[in-house]
């Protein structure tokens, strides 16, 4: 049983269908609609969902990313990296709509493994050595489902990984950072394919990309603001509203030719605002038949564009876990034993928020903009800020160019 149908869960159910293994999602939100904003889907990531046969389903939905491109406030180019295949990856990268992606995700799903069961909420599980007992609420009716394993996919506020980890010692760090993202029609940036941020998460920042074939005027913005000093919060409410003047006062006074942000922010119809949170590592996921996955597992900021691929990543092992060994929790312990040490890391890479002391340097030295960067960074200096961006973001393009399928026959 996999606890959550957003892209974690339903990646996974599509992971166990291909490798021969049964499985039911449940979801506690009702009927599933393309909701949520823009995210990014890495050639590592890509490269899964096109071995469970949705390449084509990405070209047609997605934008092939070609540069992840960093500026300062005044709209100079600090540095531009190619993505994708423009880095030597055999697969794209691509800037997508999180809610169109699900929604693909959901109809490969139900035409394969059956139909994800919504409006289920998990309430709680007991196991032994033959299986997991689970119980689950739907409307007024307790349902209690005797599993073989038990997934939770169910994102950073993870109802199985509080049943799992006291809560009180896992709590939600906020860096002090507010985002307000939203999606709105636009004038092409750049290119209409490269995923822009401009500005510093120290101060203020604004990211770009545009997220749909079929609407190439559709863009992704992320307002990131320091507001206040990093601390723990209780919660965090991705479907919060957020107020246009509450984000415009922060870039009233940029110039930024590279984006009419006011544009951008009035042309929003539905703004969202939270804090850029995330929560330390875990010693362990899951125990015996129970583990975690994606956000559940390794929440992290929005800094690298890798959440959700990771995601897709866990998926896939899971399923080749399970499929090649005959003990589900020693499949499990397997399962986390190779993915828990990269999530792991990486949360605290993202933490660090990498190329911040690089654009510091560039906002000391140079102000009021500049015209070439070589007049303000050294050779040195850019590449150590290609090498940390690529440290959050990438995976090693020979590697996943050239090691074996993780796909299970």
């Amino acid at each position: 049983m996999i606890v959550g149908g957003g892209i974690g869960g339903l990646t996974t159910a599509l992971s166990l269908h291909a490798a021969g293994l049964e499985c039911v999602v449940v979801e506690a939100a009702g009927p599933l609609r393309p909701l949520g904003v823009g995210i990014n889907l890495q050639p590592h990531a890509v490269r899964e969902l096109s071995e469970l046969g949705l390449d084509d389903v990405l070209a047609e939905l997605g934008v092939e990313t070609s540069f992840m491109t960093i500026a300062d406030r005044h709209g100079n180019v600090i540095l531009a990296l190619p993505r994708g295949r423009a880095a030597g990856y055999r697969w794209p990268q691509y800037s997508i709509h999180r809610g169109e992606l699900q929604m693909a995700l959901l109809a490969a799903v139900e035409e394969r493994a059956g139909p994800v069961r919504t409006g289920v909420r998990f309430e709680g599980f007991e196991q032994d050595g033959d299986g997991v007992s689970v119980t689950l609420r739907q409307g007024g009716r307790v349902l209690r489902e005797r599993v073989d394993v038990l997934v939770g996919a169910d994102g950073l506020q993870s109802a199985v990984r509080a049943r799992l980890h006291d809560p009180a010692g896992d709590p939600l760090l906020w860096d002090g950072i507010r985002m307000w993202r939203g999606v709105a029609r636009g004038e092409p940036i750049l290119d209409g394919a490269t995923v822009l941020a401009g500005g510093s998460n120290a101060t203020s920042k604004f990211v770009t990309y545009h997220i749909s074939v079929r609407e190439p005027r559709l863009i992704n913005w992320v307002a990131e603001v320091k507001v206040a000093e990093p601390g723990a919060v209780p919660e965090a409410d991705w479907s919060r509203a957020g107020s246009l003047d509450d984000v415009a006062v922060h870039f009233a006074d940029w110039k930024y030719p590279l984006a009419d942000i006011p544009a951008l922010l009035t042309a929003t119809e539905r703004i969202l605002e939270y804090p850029m949170v995330d929560r330390n590592p875990l010693p362990h996921w899951g125990e015996g038949r129970v583990t975690l996955l994606g956000d559940a597992a390794h929440p992290m900021y929005p800094v690298g564009s890798n959440g959700g691929s990771q995601a897709v990543l866990d998926a896939r092992v899971l399923a080749r876990c399970l499929a090649t060994d005959g003990d589900p929790a020693r499949a499990l312990a397997a399962y986390e034993e190779e993915r828990r040490p990269p999530t792991s890391a990486l949360v605290l890479a993202h933490r660090a928020l990498p190329i911040e002391q690089t654009i510091r340097l560039v906002t000391e030295r140079a102000p009021g903009g500049f015209c070439d960067i070589a007049d303000v960074l050294t050779e040195q200096e850019l590449a150590g800020m290609a090498a940390a961006q690529r440290r959050i973001s990438d995976a090693d393009v020979r590697a996943l160019n050239t090691r074996e399928s993780w796909s299970v026959r």
